[in-house]
């Protein structure tokens, strides 16, 4: 069973690119440490902070709930940290997930989503995903480009 995961407020970054490479990662930006370890808990995921303190309570210290103290400040850096450690693929199921409310995407067929994407958009892509919750959609323009480069760029050297 792949990992999910749960990314506290100071690491917001990385729960996007996470996204991006298909992993179920919720971000909560205002919650206290409680209700983080106790939604972590409930839901068997990962919890992925910056905060030392939740770090030394013994629900982590003790193996319960699995945690990872991230050290950089840097998106990429930390997502480097995190699939390091874990051993996940960066090509585990990109693009399938909403980076905005983290919901798996459902393909959509063009003539669905003519009228929610600019015209240009609609005249050159022929493929599309939607959110199912916020309704957002997705389509493999220049940012998606840019998006896959950047995964590419951090696989370089990996050995998978």
């Amino acid at each position: 069973m792949e990992p999910r995961f749960i990314v506290d407020s100071n690491a917001g970054k990385l729960a996007r690119w996470l996204r991006i490479m298909g992993y179920d990662a919720i971000f909560i930006n205002t919650i206290d440490d409680q209700a983080l370890v106790n939604i972590a808990m409930a839901e068997d995921r990962v919890l992925l902070t910056k905060d030392t303190q939740i770090m030394k309570r013994r629900v982590i210290t003790s193996g319960r709930l699995k945690a990872i103290l991230i050290t950089d400040d840097d998106a990429l850096s930390q997502l480097r940290q995190v699939v390091e450690t874990l051993n996940l693929d960066y090509k585990f199921n990109p693009f399938s997930r909403c980076l905005e409310c983290n919901e798996p995407l459902v393909s959509r067929a063009k003539e669905e989503v003519g009228d929610m994407v600019p015209p240009y958009v609609f005249k050159t892509q022929t493929q599309y995903m939607q959110c199912p919750s916020c309704q957002r959609i997705y389509w493999r323009g220049t940012h998606w480009q840019r998006m896959e480069k950047e995964l590419e760029r951090l696989t370089e050297g990996v050995k998978k």
